[in-house]
This record gives C-alpha cells, sequence and structure tokens, in this order.
C-alpha cells in the first residue's frame, strides 16, 4: 500500500498551545519580557561578584526563560513547516521571531559578561553545586570566548538577526513552497518530484529529473542572489570574529576538532573510488549499461518487486526492531504514536524533508516527514524516531544541556536505521528481496556518506570562492558539477539540468556546513554497531547512557565507553569498511 492511498498521521501541536490567538502563548512572551528585564536588572555587570550558588541561581534563571522562549518560537517554527504556503503562518513564525529577539536582548549580557570572568574566579564559583551543575553548558559558551565582539556588535547582531539571515531562510522556504514542477502534465510539488526520482518507471524518473532541473532553472536568479548573500553575510561575521576558515565556527559548536574533520572528510573522499565508484558500475551493469544516468542513481533494482509499506506497517517494523534492542527505546518511539506526534501526510506547501523538533524538555520533541510508502520512508521513520528518542533522553539535563551538537545528534538517528535494515533484512528469506535491501542500505549510506561529504566540498567552495566575488549560477553549478563528478564517480551521466541541483538543498541556507555531521554520524555508528555485534557487555545500557548525557560530553568521553575514538586514524576506515563489505556482499551474489 503507498503512502498516498491511506490516512497518514498529523501532528497535534495543541499540546504545546491551542492556536496562534492562544491567550496562553500571549501570556508567556509577557511573562517572558517582565522575567527577561528584571533579570538583566539585577545581574548585568555583577556576575563576578557573585558567589557559586548565586552564579548557579542566575544560570537557572536563565534556563528558564531559554525554556518559555523556546517554547513559543519552536510552535511557531511547526505551523511553519507544516505549510509554509499559507501567508499567515509565515506572518505568525516573523512576529513571534521578532517578540522573541526583542525579549531575549535583555539577556544577551548575560554569556559575554560569563565569558570575560577570569578563570580563576570562574573556576571557584563552578566549585560550589548550584553553578558546577552547568559546568558544561560554561564550558560550550566560552568555547568561543576568543570570537566574541564587543556586547554593542552582539546586540546589533541580535537584534538585526530577524531581517538578516532568518528572512533569507525564510524566503527560500516560501519559494520552494509555492513551485511546483510539471511532470507528464501535472503540476507536482518539490517532495513529490523528489519522490519520483525513486520510482520503478525510469521514464518517470527522467521526466522528474527534467522537471526539477527546469523548474530550478526557472528560478535559479533568485536562488543564486539568497546563496550569495547568505556567503557574504556569512564571510563578513566570519572576519570581524576572527575565524580562520568558513568551516571553524561550525566545528567549534559541534565541539570536535578540525583535524577530526579534516581526517574524516579525507578518509571519505580517498575511499570514494572503492565505495560509490565501485558501487555504481555495479549497479549499471544491473540495468545493463555502461553509465547509469543520474536519475537513475537511487532507481529500484531491475525485478525488485518494489515492494510498499502501509504506514501501520512501518510503524511496526520500526518498534520491533527498536524493542529487539531495548524496550526502553521502543517504549519512548511508540508515544510519538500514541500521542500524535508524528506529521506524515503528504500536503501542498509542506516542507519538503524530514525533521524531528526537540522544542522544549517540558513538551515533546515533533516529527515531520512526507510517507510515500517506500521502504526508504522506512528508514526515515527509523532515523527520526532516533532523533525523537534521543531529545527525550536527554531532556532531564535541561534546556541548556539537552541538545546535542551536530555530530552527535546524528548517531542515534542513524543507529536507529541501521536497527530497522537490520530487521528488514533478517525477516526477508527470499534472495532476490535480499539483494534489493542491501542494496537499497548501500545507496542510503552513500547518500549519508559520500554525497554529504561531496555537499561539504562544494559547500566548501563556494564560500571560499565567495570571497573573489559573487558568484554567478554558471559558477555554482560548476563547483556543484565538480564535486558530484568526484565522488559518485565515471559510471554516473550528468546533463545540463543537474547543475542547478545544489539550489534546492536547505542546509546551505539554514545551517552552514552541517552536512558532514551525517557523514560523521554514519562512520560512527557503522563502528558503534560493530561493538554491539561483537557481544560488548551491557551495550545497550552504555548506549542509553550516551543518549541521556545530552550536550554534557564531548565525543571522546562519550565514545570512551565502547573502545572508540573518533581522532584515531582508524576509526573512519573501520566505519567505511562496513559499506566496503556490503558492496563486496553485493558483487558476489
Amino acid at each position: 500500500m503507498s503512502g498516498a492511498a491511506e490516512k497518514l498521521p498529523e501532528w497535534d501541536l495543541s499540546h504545546l498551545y491551542a492556536g496562534p490567538e492562544d491567550k496562553a502563548l500571549a501570556a508567556g512572551l509577557d511573562e517572558a519580557a517582565k522575567r527577561a528585564e528584571d533579570f538583566a536588572r539585577r545581574y548585568r555587570g555583577k556576575l563576578a561578584k557573585l558567589d557559586g550558588a548565586g552564579l548557579g541561581a542566575a544560570i537557572a534563571e536563565y534556563e528558564a526563560l531559554s525554556e518559555l522562549l523556546g517554547k513559543a518560537t519552536s510552535y511557531a517554527q511547526l505551523l511553519f513547516a507544516a505549510d509554509a504556503a499559507d501567508p499567515g503562518s509565515g506572518r505568525f513564525m516573523q512576529g513571534i521571531r521578532e517578540r522573541a529577539t526583542d525579549i531575549s536582548t535583555h539577556t544577551l549580557f548575560f554569556t559575554l559578561e560569563l565569558n570575560r570572568l577570569d578563570d580563576s574566579v570562574l573556576e571557584a564559583q563552578l566549585a560550589a553545586p548550584e553553578a558546577g551543575r552547568y559546568r558544561p553548558w560554561v564550558r560550550d559558551v566560552r568555547v568561543f570566548r576568543e570570537h566574541q565582539l564587543s556586547d554593542d556588535l552582539e546586540k546589533l547582531l541580535h537584534e538585526k538577526s530577524p531581517s538578516g539571515r532568518t528572512a533569507w531562510g525564510r524566503l527560500f522556504e516560501e519559494t520552494f513552497a509555492h513551485m511546483r514542477f510539471s511532470v507528464d502534465g501535472e503540476e507536482r510539488t518539490i517532495s513529490d518530484t523528489l519522490n519520483l526520482l525513486s520510482d520503478e518507471d525510469g521514464e518517470l524518473r527522467r521526466k522528474a529529473a527534467k522537471a526539477l532541473g527546469a523548474g530550478l532553472k526557472g528560478e535559479i536568479r533568485l536562488l543564486t542572489l539568497i546563496t550569495n548573500t547568505l556567503a557574504k553575510d556569512k564571510e563578513v561575521e566570519d572576519a570581524w570574529r576572527n575565524y580562520p576558515r568558513p568551516v571553524s565556527g561550525r566545528n567549534l559548536g559541534n565541539q570536535v576538532e578540525d583535524d577530526v574533520v579534516e581526517a574524516l572528510v579525507g578518509s571519505v573522499r580517498d575511499a570514494s573510488p572503492d565505495l560509490a565508484h565501485r558501487y555504481y558500475r555495479l549497479k549499471a551493469r544491473w540495468f545493463g549499461v555502461d553509465v547509469l544516468d543520474y536519475w537513475d542513481r537511487n532507481a529500484p533494482l531491475p525485478g525488485g518487486g518494489g515492494k510498499r509499506y502501509s504506514w501501520d506497517q512501518a510503524r511496526d517494523l520500526v518498534l520491533g526492531a527498536y524493542a529487539a534492542f531495548s524496550p526502553v527505546m521502543a517504549a519512548a518511539a511508540r508515544r510519538f504514536f500514541d500521542g500524535n506526534w508524528i506529521d506524515a501526510a503528504l500536503r501542498p506547501g509542506k516542507d519538503s524533508g524530514a525533521f524531528s523538533h526537540p522544542t522544549v524538555p517540558s513538551a515533546h520533541p515533533y516529527i515531520l516527514m512526507n510517507f510515500h510508502g517506500k521502504a526508504r520512508d522506512v528508514m526515515t521513520l527509523a532515523h527520526e524516531l532516533g532523533h525523537g528518542v534521543h531529545q527525550m533522553l536527554s531532556a532531564d539535563q535541561g534546556a541548556l544541556m539537552a541538545e546535542t551538537p551536530l555530530t552527535l545528534a546524528e548517531t542515534a538517528s542513524v543507529f536507529g536505521e541501521m536497527l530497522a535494515f537490520r530487521a528488514m533484512l533478517d525477516g526477508e528469506d527470499d534472495a532476490a528481496r535480499r539483494r534489493v535491501l542491501l542494496a537499497a542500505k548501500v545507496e542510503d549510506m552513500l547518500n549519508t556518506v559520500v554525497r554529504q561529504i561531496a555537499f561539504h566540498e562544494f559547500e566548501t567552495r563556494v564560500h571560499d570562492q565567495r570571497k573573489e566575488g559573487e558568484l554567478s549560477a554558471e559558477q555554482l553549478g560548476g563547483a556543484w558539477m565538480e564535486a558530484q563528478r568526484a565522488s559518485l564517480g565515471p559510471a554516473i551521466r550528468f546533463d545540463e539540468g543537474y547543475r542547478n541541483f545544489w539550489a534546492y538543498i536547505p542546509h546551505f541556507v539554514h545551517t552552514p556546513f552541517y552536512v558532514y555531521a551525517y557523514a560523521f554520524g554514519d562512520c560512527l555508528v557503522n563502528s558503534l554497531y560493530g561493538v554491539f555485534q561483537d557481544g560488548e557487555e551491557g551495550f545497550q545500557d552504555k548506549y542509553l547512557d550516551m543518549l541521556r548525557a545530552g550536550g554534557t560530553l564531548r565525543h571522546k568521553e562519550l565514545l570512551a565507553p565502547f573502545g572508540l575514538d573518533a581522532s584515531d586514524s582508524g576509526f573512519w576506515k573501520r566505519g567505511l569498511s562496513v559499506v566496503s563489505a556490503f558492496i563486496d556482499e553485493l558483487e558476489a551474489m
């Protein structure tokens, strides 16, 4: 059964607020405004004179304010993601963002002043249990000390944010919400069009690819302007903050060293011929050709049967896989279904991607996805539930320490995918069907690892070249094609229509240099899953403790109980060898 043929769940946001006009929403923002002004009166310029208990109380108040504002902004973002084509939801989100920015301007001094404290003063304060509880958060705030600007400049950047980067991001989302792509005379959303690229019908895949390319070309001037503007905006701010490279700020936020990221990128680049190049040569042979057109890259295998899943089947498969690993994980995941925390329905105007939004610890996460009934959609459900379970388990750390860096945030999601894949593979006796499942998993891993690192290298080129001046659509397309050819290899054939495919990737707009986190998480999980398969004693308990830690521990501390070290040169090769072994198995079939 396909996802479009059944009633799919839509989330119930009344757990946050009854609606945009809910009096509790306005009251919460009014309360936050009063508390923020009072917070500033009591603490501005006085942090160095506080004792440990006093600093702990101040941080606790700051955390409570973050929770109040986070609940309102999360609600607005979720409404917008559900229907970005609705002008009302866009105006509502912008209004909430502007109000939240105005309120948080009063508390902006807090982290700036915290970063100016002498180490000896701060260490004495953190010796008290009230402040010591927040030591991990203080550590992560002070990572940015050397890149902090004057208070006036920080305030200016903060107050301008709703009319700056976030406004350009909103323009990007609304543009795609309104875009339609003509496939066989039918006007389709971008989600529908992208879904057709993995359809069983090769001619339909071709038409969808051509339509996507034509649609992007029609908006390429606007999308090029958005990209250039945001890249220049980042370049200016990075220069003021003395970041040596465009990726440096992201690495600090991800709590990962530059050399670790460089080792990951280099390892994937070096492994691409053994992984993507080799696999796509194999897939081309299965299709009886020497090279594959790019619209066939994610095509179902010939004779694969194209199995479809109903929503209930997808839910039961994922929950069963989670339960086989840990009843705790399964119980947490089941709450998303029982509580209507998932929006999987297919609607015009809806965000075309998938995410699990943590909202705030006092509430619960929400998952958005577009369920078409394919095996990949089952994997997406497992992926986002991994995020959701992680966010629920880490909520006890509080609003300031529940969130994990992007690199570790992808660990639970990719691990959830692996559990679901193993359940699907173990439950399949038919050899042909097993090959289809294994090939689909390899393709997902290549998309997560090789393709995302290609995205990272494209992004790096764009930000480096933007320093020399505004980039044309032709230059952006050239950088895109160069990165794609190098990563995917000679068995994939491109045409001019593919040159603009960079333009629909939302991470380039919303979260620069996010994408390497996917590869980080996939390789990490491959190594982690290997430890699990080797029968590590107490693995499940260690894994759940890792998720519960939220953002309190760094990757070295989190991986140490499993005997893993991401700074070890062999770590990434171990993760990539899992993909290589799957390809070996496919070649032997």
